[in-house]
C-alpha cells in the first residue's frame, strides 16, 4: 500500500483531482468529508462553542459553518485553536480507515489541505500538491459563492502555494483544461503503482 497526501490551496481544484484518482482505482480519504461529519457531532460542536463562542450554534443545535468561517478567517489565533481541536480527530479517522485496508496492494490518496502547515508530511509515503494561479483560485471560489475579499482571506490563511510546490514529491498543474490535469494524475498514479511492494 502506498499512502499519498494530497494538498493545495483553496480553489485550486483538489476535488477534481481526487475524482480522477478515484476513477483510476485509488482509495480516497477526504478530510473535508471527515470534518463535515465531525461538525455534526454534538460533543464536537460543544468543544467548538468553547473556543469560538455560542453564536456558532444555530437554533436547531447544529453548527453555523458560515459564522465559523467568518470568525476563523478574521482571527488566526482562533483558527489555530480550532485546527488543534479538529486535526487529531481527522487523523484518528484516517488511521482507522487505513487500518481496515492494511496489507492491500492499493494506492490511498488522503486529501489534507494543511499537510505542510501542520507538519504532517511524515505521515505519508508521498505528497502531491495541486496548484493554480491565485487569480484562477479566486475565480473558482467566487463561482462557489465566496466573495473576493473572503477568497483572499482564505488563501492568505494557508502556506503560499510556491512553498507547497517546493515541498511536494509530485505537482499537478491545474491551470489548464481538465484533460491536461487528468493526464498528469494518470502519470502520477502509474508512478505510485510502481512503488507498491
Amino acid at each position: 500500500m502506498v499512502i499519498a497526501g494530497l494538498t493545495g490551496n483553496y480553489g485550486m481544484g483538489k476535488s477534481f483531482v481526487l475524482s480522477v484518482f478515484r476513477e483510476l482505482g485509488a482509495i480516497i480519504l477526504d478530510s473535508d468529508e471527515i470534518i463535515n461529519l465531525l461538525l455534526e457531532d454534538k460533543k464536537v460542536i460543544l468543544s467548538i462553542k468553547k473556543i469560538l463562542g455560542g453564536r456558532v450554534e444555530k437554533e436547531d443545535g447544529m453548527l453555523d459553518k458560515v459564522e465559523v468561517a467568518k470568525i476563523i478567517f478574521n482571527n488566526s489565533g482562533l483558527r489555530h485553536k480550532l485546527e488543534a481541536l479538529l486535526h487529531p480527530m481527522v487523523f484518528d479517522k484516517v488511521e482507522s480507515s487505513l487500518h481496515k485496508i492494511k496489507g492491500k496492494r492499493r494506492i490511498v490518496i488522503v486529501e489534507v489541505p494543511l499537510v505542510f502547515e501542520g507538519g504532517y508530511q511524515g505521515r505519508f509515503d508521498r505528497t502531491i500538491t495541486v496548484f493554480t494561479t491565485q487569480k484562477a483560485a479566486i475565480e473558482r471560489l467566487m463561482k462557489d459563492g465566496v466573495s473576493r475579499s473572503n477568497a483572499m482571506k482564505r488563501l492568505k490563511a494557508q502556506l503560499p502555494i510556491r512553498i507547497k510546490k517546493k515541498k511536494a514529491d509530485y505537482l499537478i498543474d491545474n491551470n489548464g483544461a481538465k484533460q491536461k490535469t487528468r493526464k498528469q494524475v494518470k502519470s502520477i498514479y502509474k508512478n505510485l503503482l510502481k512503488e507498491i511492494v
